[in-house]
């Protein structure tokens, strides 16, 4: 048996032994093949297309540890979670976790020989003591997602990315796939050279979505247009808007119509975002209106429509978000409304995209004076943070002084995490029997105690997840009132408390320096400044070209140059009628009208203008006069 042979063997095996299927999608086993037998690989699959197998099943067969590097705290979490449901040994590790909660982690990975990932942030490679355990650590392959992020000509770039080269030095041996849903041609080839490939090798699945079709709408009136879309397509579908306001607002209008819809962005309690989105998956929930927030990581596969009712930063998030439509291969489609006053919203936005490099080194200084940090001092301090507060007090806009802080984390200073606490943990700081002491002196605190000591194990020696819920339906009382008697506790210091927080953090990547030495490179700035401009001119093309098939124009942005016209996109449909026009459009309409106000239905009218039309015309016009 060959050496390929037996790989695709034990891969098939290890598929249906975790996951439960008999065969791989396309293009899957072909990737895993490739990182089996040793090769530096480059996967580019479209959303949906299966990322996460590519390298969970090459790591299973190969043994050993899989290091998985991946920007998105959420999706880590998520996975580490579907891993563990399936007796699979992993865990993660990202800023704003405890000391104690890393070392126990690392141990795991050097000393348990059954733990197979360790999925980190990029910018954990930076840091001493990763580097030192990771020497000891038995790795048997690196993966790396979203790895578009390592390419200054991608439309993400993030820093950090690039000590991955610097940490293949350790394991030259060691295989690396890279993986990415989004990718132009030129940032192909350079993420195979940031990431030091041997030779280039691509796997790439065609961006085209067959069944997954796309219009673009010029609309003044965008609620009653998604309305009617909502009206057309039966099934579940999320809708996309640029403010967390704005979720509320659209959700609030949607439900005041009759359709089930709720809100979601990054900004609500972790327990609130986990009930909506559960609701959604279920069904319970027809409609999610969300920021670009939802959707990553999630596959649910019956999603019929996508509908933008604001334009995106770029032709690549688009593409993401609108692929989150169809994943169950059945047709949906993706739906971008959009007005004269967006374009012009854009290009505003874009003014505040690369702002003075003097305010950034102002916003620089403003964060090391409100947390109280010295010259010479405060790496790898760790701080909650709010963004609306600080802008506020360097009088800069949110757009403005967020991507102040995208240029402060370029040049490797700090990181604004998205971590966020999505359980209360807790800790008593006395033994068994000062405890007890205390409880007789304190008798309103004993029933919470009790139920604590009785609820959960290891309270007197680390940090523990607790639900208030859960104690204050034991006690009888409210959330809210237990919430309040732990704190109270934690004034007088018999427990150490930290509740669930919705708040991101602030992680000072290295002791603070004098604002005037920041470095910039001018050079870089003005490139990431050209490129952006480039992508946001892409995105007016789209919405604005009215004779080029919109997948065509997506296919084109990411390199395929060979495809056919879709046949069903606005631009399509419009061409076709106007072929159609000139010869039986208006009396084709014309007769469709009678007879509906006749009574007939559909396929009665197909039947009866058969016997003088050719069927396929008869379709065409009926579809149009449906999206009119």
């Amino acid at each position: 048996m060959t050496t390929s042979t037996n790989f695709r063997n034990q891969a098939r095996a290890t598929l249906k032994e975790h996951w439960g299927y008999d065969n791989f999608r396309p293009l899957q086993e072909d990737i895993i093949l490739s990182v089996l037998e040793g090769r530096d690989t480059l996967a580019l699959l479209p959303t949906g297309g299966g990322k996460s197998i590519c390298f969970q099943v090459p790591a299973l067969v190969k043994g050993g540890l899989c290091i998985v590097i991946s920007p998105l705290i959420a999706l880590m979490k998520d996975q580490v979670e579907h891993l563990r449901d399936r007796n699979i040994k992993a865990g993660a590790i990202y800023s704003g976790m405890r000391v104690s909660e890393i070392q126990a982690t690392i141990d795991n990975c050097l000393f348990d020989p059954e733990y197979r990932f360790l999925y980190v942030s990029p910018e954990r490679l930076q840091t001493e003591s990763f580097k030192v355990n990771f020497e000891r650590m038995p790795v048997s392959m690196i993966a790396v997602d979203e790895a578009h992020c390592i390419s200054q000509w991608g439309y993400d770039f993030r820093p950090p990315y690039l000590e991955i080269a610097k940490i293949r030095k350790i394991f030259p041996q060691v295989p690396v796939l890279a993986l990415t849903a989004t990718a132009t041609p030129e940032v192909v080839k350079d993420i195979q050279l940031r990431l030091e490939f041997k030779t280039e090798n691509v796997f790439q699945k065609s961006f085209k979505r067959a069944n997954l079709t796309y219009f673009v709408v010029n609309e003044e009136d965008k609620n009653s247009r998604m309305l009617r879309i909502m009206n057309r397509y039966p099934g579940s579908g999320i809708v996309y808007v640029r403010n967390r306001k704005k979720t509320a607002e659209t959700a609030e209008f949607l439900r005041n119509n009759g359709i089930s819809a709720d809100h979601y962005h990054a900004g609500l309690d972790p327990r609130e975002r986990d009930r909506k989105q559960q609701s959604w998956m279920k069904g319970e929930t027809r409609v999610m209106v969300s920021t670009n927030a939802f959707g990553m990581g999630i596959d649910k596969p019956d999603v019929r429509f996508v509908v933008h009712i604001d334009l995106p930063d770029t032709l690549e998030a688009y593409f993401q978000e609108a692929g989150r439509a169809g994943r169950d291969e059945q047709p949906a489609v993706a739906i971008l409304l959009y007005d004269n006053y967006d374009i012009a919203q854009l290009k505003r936005n874009f003014t505040f995209t690369f702002p003075e490099l003097d305010r950034v080194r102002e916003v620089y200084r403003e964060l090391c004076q409100s947390h109280h940090i010295e010259i010479g001092t405060g790496q790898g301090k760790v701080f909650p943070f709010s963004m609306e507060q600080h802008a506020r007090a360097v009088q800069m806009n949110a757009t403005q002084y967020f991507n102040a802080l995208k240029l402060l984390n370029n040049i490797g200073v700090i990181l604004v995490s998205e971590h966020l606490r999505d359980k209360s943990e807790l800790q008593f700081n006395l033994n068994g029997d000062q405890l007890l002491r205390y409880q007789k002196e304190n008798p309103a605190y004993e029933p919470l105690i009790t139920v604590i000591l009785r609820s959960y194990t290891g309270v007197f020696t680390q940090f523990t997840d607790i639900d208030e819920r859960i104690i204050a339906n034991r006690l009888e009382t409210t959330e809210e009132a237990v919430i309040e008697q732990l704190k109270a506790l934690r004034s007088e210091k018999i427990l150490s408390y930290q509740p669930q927080s919705n708040i991101p953090l602030i992680v000072f990547l290295k002791d603070r320096i004098d604002e005037k030495y920041l470095y910039f490179d001018k050079k870089i700035y003005d490139f990431r400044k050209e490129k952006a401009e480039e992508r946001l001119s892409a995105v007016e093309n789209y919405v604005k070209c009215d004779n080029v098939c919109r997948s065509q124009l997506l296919l084109q942005y990411f390199g395929e140059w060979d495809s056919t016209p879709c046949g069903e996109c606005d631009v399509c449909r419009r061409n076709h009628i106007q072929r159609i026009r000139n010869k039986h459009f208006e009396l084709i309409s014309n007769e469709i009208t009678e007879l509906q106000q006749q009574g007939l239905a559909q396929k009665e009218i197909l039947a009866e203008l058969s016997k003088k039309y050719e069927e396929p015309q008869i379709v065409m016009v009926m579809r149009w006069m449906a999206d009119q």
